[in-house]
């Protein structure tokens, strides 16, 4: 069955692509839910509509991510923490921490789930945590705790 996605649908396809599925997927589970339609040959045309106005979303999308990158590369986020005799935290330094410490210090909103830990910051330092704003844009946030 010859259908156009109206939506991204996770290991199918994006938004304006003339995929090939099998018959009762689509039938009983894209159509029905409104993500995709038949692909007819005026169908087809609006897909390809669908499909530049993606790439031009995607371009812009693309390029805010690496002027946003650019900013937060050179400029380090500090953030202050309590900490014990040994040099350990009270607590812990999240991807919410830093999110939040980005946005009062630079200005730039980032997500939390944009942001990368393996386990939370419990150590005063330097440390570089990984940011992906969009699939082409990964680049690390240098965050320093400092004593608080």
């Amino acid at each position: 069955m010859r259908l156009i996605l109206r939506d991204d649908v996770k290991g199918v396809g994006n938004k304006g692509d003339v995929v090939e599925v099998s018959n009762g997927y689509g039938r009983n589970f894209l159509l029905p839910r409104g993500l995709a339609f038949l692909a007819t040959k005026g169908a087809e045309a609006q897909a390809e509509s669908m499909r530049k106005s993606r790439d031009i979303k995607d371009a812009a999308a693309r390029q805010a991510a690496q002027e946003v990158a650019k900013g937060l590369v050179s400029s380090p986020v500090k953030i202050e923490a309590r900490v014990g005799g040994d040099g350990r935290l009270f607590g812990s330094i999240s991807t919410a921490d830093i999110a939040a410490a980005v946005e009062a210090q630079t200005g730039v909103e980032l997500d939390r789930k944009q942001l990368t830990l393996d386990e939370p910051i419990k150590t005063l330092g330097t440390h570089l945590v990984p940011a992906k704003l969009h699939a082409d844009v990964e680049f690390p946030v240098t965050v320093e705790v400092v004593a608080g």
